[in-house]
């Protein structure tokens, strides 16, 4: 599966920055989606965000998932790879 990679930062309450990847479907042009994805991943931290926009959130680059991530984006419509400061 051909994804799109979207390279997000979010400032948390706290001072620190997550850094996570939002994957999607490479077909999925869908803007505002994409922010939903990510809004709902920030919701169910048990930490406090700033909000997520095009400011923090971009377009970064395409690639071929690994089975085990299209699996999970063929049921969910998305995957969340977290980098820094997630936890």
């Amino acid at each position: 599966m051909k994804i799109s990679v979207w390279d997000t930062y979010v400032h948390r309450k706290d001072g620190k920055t997550m850094h996570f990847d939002i994957l999607v479907p490479s077909t999925m042009e869908e803007k505002e989606s994409i922010f939903r994805y990510g809004r709902e991943y920030l919701s169910s931290k048990p930490f406090q965000t700033a909000e997520l926009s095009s400011k923090e959130c971009k377009f970064c680059h395409m690639e071929h998932a690994p089975d085990a991530i299209a699996d999970i984006i063929n049921k969910k419509g998305y995957y969340i790879l977290e980098m820094e400061n997630c936890e």
